[in-house]
């Protein structure tokens, strides 16, 4: 069981922009990596194809707040928390912390919100209740670490 997943990476000059700071969609990329890493650490992949039909999670909402720039070879790490579990919903918090020997400094603060479903063979999807193996290996981030 698991509320909380970090990833910590070094900025790559092509996800700078004109000014030299990372590009504000580049934030939304790392959350997605994050999410996708936090699932293979609880034993299963963001694409569910052994399950008959196969099932996904696409997103519903996504936000970003900035606070401060990050700059091509800045240390960022990536602290992803889960702030709503319901049987078909999962929410995330995202914290991005620009590492600086022992500093930590937020730059940005995101979320997103993702929806289980099962894909057709028609193209079509629809909401569906999280396989209990999943849902059960998730768990809500205690209050104290969402403030």
């Amino acid at each position: 069981m698991s509320f909380e997943f970090k990833a910590i990476r070094r900025v790559e000059f092509s996800e700078t922009d004109m000014a030299g700071i990372v590009h504000f969609a580049n934030f939304f990329r790392y959350m997605e990596t994050a999410e996708h890493a936090f699932y293979r650490s609880l034993g299963f992949s963001v694409i569910l194809g052994n399950y008959l039909p196969p099932l996904g999670f696409p997103r519903v909402h996504a936000e970003c707040d900035y606070k401060a720039p990050l700059r091509f070879e800045d240390q960022l790490e990536i602290h992803l928390m889960v702030t709503a579990k319901r049987p078909k919903v999962l929410t995330y918090l995202f914290r991005f912390n620009k590492l600086d020997g022992d500093t930590r400094i937020e730059v940005a603060r995101g979320s997103l919100t993702v929806v289980c479903v099962a894909h057709s063979t028609d193209g079509g999807m629809a909401s569906v209740n999280m396989p209990a193996d999943i849902f059960e290996r998730i768990q809500i981030a205690p209050p104290e670490l969402l403030k």
